[in-house]
């Protein structure tokens, strides 16, 4: 325990504090039960004083307890306590007096250090074991978890009944509060600002598409359009002046007669090619016509005659060959 402030006050006001304290200690029940049975060891601070029990863990914390109940009448005291249960050796100073040294002194002191003025605070541990009694649960509360000296992580809870105890949140945990207030609301900022980001991401990138797409429906119907135009009706690259001569059909009973046919069809198209001023067309695009005449398709090579050329265009109709003509 250490008195709060001690450090400026006066020189005599620091006797007088001490004095006070001292005299308070003493007369505490827990004090004077353990300096009969020998489990007990104090060791002053200067602006405070250590009490090492060697007994139960509700030792220490009765007599906490008690001098925070005497303390309400001792306003100019403004005292905060620490209790941790742990490790202590008894140990002999310099002047030969019993004294106490190990890692639970420190552990409460990191304790203490927590707390401002009128608190009484103690270690997760020894607040687990006071649970076990039912007339202590009600009147410990969790304060959590906070870095003390070295970045050890410690969990507190503070002591507080109806007359003893300071109900207030110290201090430094509300400072913590504060911080990790700050820290989750950036966090909650930086969520939305990605989040924000990942729908703008992903609104460009459905638009992206969007784009992309309708520029590929645009663009197929531009080449669709422009295939149409470049297809043209076939009399507008046919010359004005062309003509088509059909394969001639072989009507004789002798088959081996049909060169006759195909040679007169070739003696025609020679003849006509002389003509300058005359496109012939070649007897291989006219072949799909042959025997045209004998399966009355007739009515279909004459239109496609036709629609060779707006303004001028002729089709030989197919002959008729036999070998009894002259």
């Amino acid at each position: 325990m250490d008195i709060v402030g001690y450090s400026k006050l006066l020189v005599d006001e620091q006797t007088d504090c001490a004095r006070q304290l001292n005299l308070i200690v003493r007369n505490t029940k827990e004090f004077r039960a353990g300096e009969a049975t020998g489990g007990l060891v104090r060791l002053p601070t200067g602006d405070g004083m250590v009490l090492a029990f060697f007994g139960s863990p509700e030792e220490p914390v009765r007599c906490a307890v008690q001098i925070a109940k005497e303390l309400r009448e001792h306003r100019e005291l403004p005292l905060r306590m620490g209790i941790h249960s742990g490790p202590v050796d008894r140990v002999t100073d310099v002047n030969d007096a019993r004294n106490v040294a190990g890692a639970g002194i420190n552990m409460a002191q990191r304790v203490m250090d927590c707390g401002d003025a009128g608190h009484i605070l103690l270690s997760k541990r020894i607040a687990d074991d006071l649970a076990q009694y039912g007339r202590w649960r009600t009147q410990l509360h969790d304060l959590g978890e906070i870095e003390v000296k070295h970045g050890v992580k410690l969990s507190v809870v503070s002591l507080c009944g109806d007359k003893f105890g300071n109900p207030t949140i110290p201090e430094k945990f509300e400072q913590l509060h504060q911080r990790q207030e700050v820290a989750s609301r950036t966090e909650r900022l930086r969520f939305q600002k990605k989040r924000r980001f990942l729908i703008a991401g992903a609104l460009l990138a459905t638009a992206l598409l969007i784009g992309i797409a309708i520029f590929g429906y645009t663009t197929a119907r531009k080449l669709k359009t422009t295939t149409t135009t470049t297809a043209a009706p076939a009399e507008s690259i046919i010359p004005e002046k062309s003509i088509a001569v059909l394969p001639f059909e072989n009507l004789s009973a002798e088959k081996d007669d049909a060169f006759f046919a195909d040679g007169i069809q070739d003696d025609v198209l020679t003849s006509l090619g002389k003509i300058k001023e005359l496109t012939v067309i070649a007897r291989a695009s006219v072949m799909a016509y042959r025997g045209a005449a004998m399966a009355g398709k007739l009515r279909e090579v004459r239109p496609l005659a036709y629609r060779m050329s707006s303004k001028a265009a002729c089709a030989v109709q197919p002959v008729m060959w036999s070998s009894t003509c002259s």
